[in-house]
């Protein structure tokens, strides 16, 4: 195995640096392979960790980017996805969840907000159950991941792309008036995301068993967002999630679907920005 230098954060600054860091580095106890995970580092101040959900890292690149304004922001692409390989032994959402707080140690960085998109708020519940100790606050958009009773979630596996939009989409016509054409690479990058996805979600149903009730276990504070017009999973399931945890939080966004952070960009990062001033303000 190739072994490679990790990134130099120490001396951080607004000269960003957008690195390929080395998996082994950062999950020695998981990795053994020479698959790389594509990390991008922007910006100052604050630390936010960006996880984005199964439609790779441009569901959440707007997002990262007006965060990048007043923070640091730490935008990793997962494994797997976007084109980036997936080791055989990172395999799970809980692997998923020790990648990423390892990282957090690797780059020296505490009071982190953690914001996760779908599969990515699954991974960001997960990190704080196993330790929340470098984690300020999370934020989760429309997350999956846990088992609430009368609800279920939408298997998408088996959709194509614009039946996707129209089943999580406010305004699906706008998005898919929008889309240009799909290309083989585009088409390709699809399947790897939806296969990946497939691989750290097993047979689970986009739900964990026994998630939910670690949550209450969670100490600190959780926003979460959640799009009303989601086909995939009901408000009602982003309420279920919010009360799960010790100091949870419910905001629903209206004329927005599973990605309320594409379909209603400011009133999403009006939301994250007064959920973090409040973070601030109790310290």
């Amino acid at each position: 195995m190739e072994t490679l230098t990790a990134p130099t954060v120490s001396g951080h600054s607004a000269t960003h640096f957008e690195e390929q860091l080395d998996a082994a580095l950062v999950m020695n106890a998981l990795l053994n392979t020479d698959g790389r995970a594509a990390i991008s580092d922007k910006g100052t101040g604050r630390a936010i960790l960006v996880l984005h959900g199964g439609g790779g890292v441009s569901t959440v690149f707007g997002l990262s980017q007006a965060l990048v304004a007043q923070a640091r922001v730490i935008l990793p692409t997962h494994p797997g996805f976007d084109g980036t390989p997936r080791p055989a032994h990172l395999a799970s959402v809980t692997e998923l969840a020790h990648f990423y707080l390892t990282l957090l140690e690797k780059l020296g960085l505490d009071d982190v907000v953690v914001i996760g998109s779908s599969i990515g708020g699954w991974i960001a519940a997960e990190m704080a159950v196993i330790n929340a100790s470098r984690i300020k606050g999370l934020i989760l958009l429309n997350s999956v991941g846990i088992q609430v009773p009368g609800e279920t979630l939408t298997d998408v596996s088996r959709l194509t792309p614009p039946e996707l939009i129209r089943l999580a989409s406010h305004n699906p016509e706008l998005i898919l008036r929008n889309m240009p054409p799909p290309t083989a690479e585009r088409q390709a990058i699809q399947a790897a995301n939806a296969a990946s996805l497939a691989a750290y979600t097993k047979s689970t149903s986009m739900m964990a068993p026994g998630l939910r009730e670690k949550l209450a276990l969670v100490a600190v504070p959780v926003l979460v967002l959640w799009g009303e017009s989601d086909g995939i999973a009901a408000p009602n399931y982003g309420k279920a999630y919010a009360e799960a945890f010790a100091k949870g939080k419910f905001e629903l966004i209206t004329e927005a679907g599973h990605l309320p952070q594409i379909e209603q960009p400011a009133r999403v990062l009006a939301h994250i920005e007064n959920f973090i001033s409040e973070l601030d303000s109790a310290a």
